[in-house]
């Protein structure tokens, strides 16, 4: 179906193509957004939670992890007639990457080297392909 569908999209004109990518770039950001808010990986398993602190100052609030990530701030949608993506702006890019790598990195700038725990922050399951062949169909349609 796949390759049936990728024929009917190379013969939309690039205008249409573009309006089409421009759409599911800005659902898939929403649906990146709520996996996000609800500490999720791509595949629905939870977030490894953060470590607890010995030491933790009394009456501080801890927000979720990534509480801000998920805005457009720092979440931006980009797409051609070709392609659509949902990417970090480079302000956090080294954050993003080292949580969904669950790479080394340092605290703070003269603080230890810690390995942080791997958190998917995006990612396609085959329930998001098969949501993105039927935004095409029903754009088809159209």
């Amino acid at each position: 179906m796949e390759d049936a569908l990728a024929v009917l999209l190379q013969q939309l004109a690039p205008p249409a193509r573009r309006t089409l990518m421009r759409e599911i770039a800005k659902n898939l950001r929403q649906r990146q957004k709520k996996q996000i808010q609800a500490q999720k990986n791509p595949d629905g398993s939870p977030y490894i939670p953060r470590k607890r602190r010995v030491r933790d100052k009394r009456g501080r609030l801890r927000r979720t992890m990534f509480a801000r990530l998920h805005t457009a701030r720092f979440m931006k949608t980009a797409s051609t007639p070709d392609s659509a993506s949902v990417s970090f702006t480079p302000a956090v890019e080294r954050l993003t990457r080292v949580h969904h790598y669950g790479l080394r990195d340092r605290i703070s700038r003269h603080g230890p080297t810690v390995r942080y725990a791997r958190r998917q922050l995006l990612g396609f399951t085959d329930d998001a392909r098969h949501w993105i062949a039927d935004l095409a169909l029903a754009h088809l349609a159209r």
